[in-house]
């Protein structure tokens, strides 16, 4: 029978440490022949405690991947669940009926009783939210996760933005609002945090709202909430445009370039980011001799061709300038 032994190792700073390893007593040491291999319980290893021969790293065979914290758990490799998240209207601490229809014992459940417990299921799923606090922050947290795929965000950003309005609820501020228009403009104001280029019209395409609306909503949260929004970088939106044109390195390089030279000189000040950096690209691609028209970079920037023209003449009379 395998048993357990404490073997004292040294860490890096010198003090001894016990581990708990299992002593196999069926198997021998390749290299030495003698009877005493041992596998540690927290790397996995099969090693020998004479030689220190190790015949295998992290085997599947040596024990589970899984680390028990817990003293009653033994062997139990079942997790806790999913951690709490603030993007579900109950952070993930709910409980829910089982749906098996077994009983304590493991035995199914009789007609009657079944029918009862499908009801008291119901209930327990229409309880969870009574309050129409609780069910506004359902509603709008289920159309989060529906605008998650659509504008392509991270798991952060989310969060953030489960947050401001979760903020926004607490303050009164979406008493008489859309929920749509607030939930989207609680996700323009948490990209704007994260640093996340996403346009006002990107949220409002997807989210299909107006975009005066999303505005209006968006300035009633930075003002109630006093939120400290940075400054979009236009660097951050080259990277965008120039993929969906499939620009190549070299011109997307140079475009940065230009946009740090007009941020040095501080003529990127008040200017719109995305119309900032379309023109940028569009002067990289002259230059560079990319046959890309001023309508192709307006449209995948999402402004006008009135505005890469007249940002392009400044950023093209100042670069002359300096060469």
């Amino acid at each position: 029978m395998p048993g357990k032994i404490t073997l004292r190792e040294s860490n890096q700073r010198g003090r001894k440490v016990d581990r708990m390893s299992t002593l196999n007593r069926d198997t021998n040491c390749p290299r030495c022949g003698k009877n005493s291999m041992l596998s540690d319980d927290v790397t996995g290893e099969q090693f020998c405690s004479k030689c220190g021969f190790v015949i295998s790293e992290k085997s599947e065979e040596s024990g589970p991947e899984w680390r028990s914290f817990q003293k009653d758990s033994g062997s139990n490799p079942a997790r806790a669940g999913a951690p709490s998240s603030l993007t579900i209207h109950d952070m993930g601490l709910s409980t829910v009926i089982n749906p098996l229809n077994k009983d304590a014992s493991g035995k199914p459940l009789s007609t009657s009783m079944k029918s009862t417990i499908e009801r008291l299921r119901t209930w327990d799923s229409r309880s969870q939210a009574h309050e129409p606090v609780d069910r506004n922050l359902r509603q709008a947290l289920g159309e989060l996760n529906k605008l998650k795929d659509k504008v392509s965000v991270s798991a952060n950003v989310l969060e953030k933005a489960a947050y401001i309005y979760r903020k926004s609820l607490e303050k009164k501020l979406v008493r008489g609002r859309s929920i749509s228009a607030m939930i989207a403009a609680s996700l323009y104001a948490a990209c704007r945090d994260t640093e996340t280029p996403r346009t006002l019209k990107d949220i409002a395409d997807a989210a299909n709202v107006k975009r005066k609306d999303i505005a209006r909503c968006y300035r009633l949260l930075h003002h109630e909430l006093e939120l400290k929004m940075p400054v979009v970088d236009s660097v951050q939106c080259i990277a965008r445009i120039s993929s969906k044109l499939k620009i190549t390195e070299k011109t997307k390089r140079y475009a940065i370039k230009v946009l740090k030279e007009a941020q040095e000189r501080k003529e990127s000040a008040g200017k719109d980011p995305m119309g900032l950096a379309a023109s940028a690209l569009y002067l990289s691609c002259v230059k560079n001799g990319v046959s890309v028209t001023q309508r192709d970079i307006a449209e995948a920037a999402g402004v006008t061709e009135v505005t890469i023209r007249n940002r392009y003449k400044g950023l093209k009379a100042e670069h002359i300038s300096e060469d």
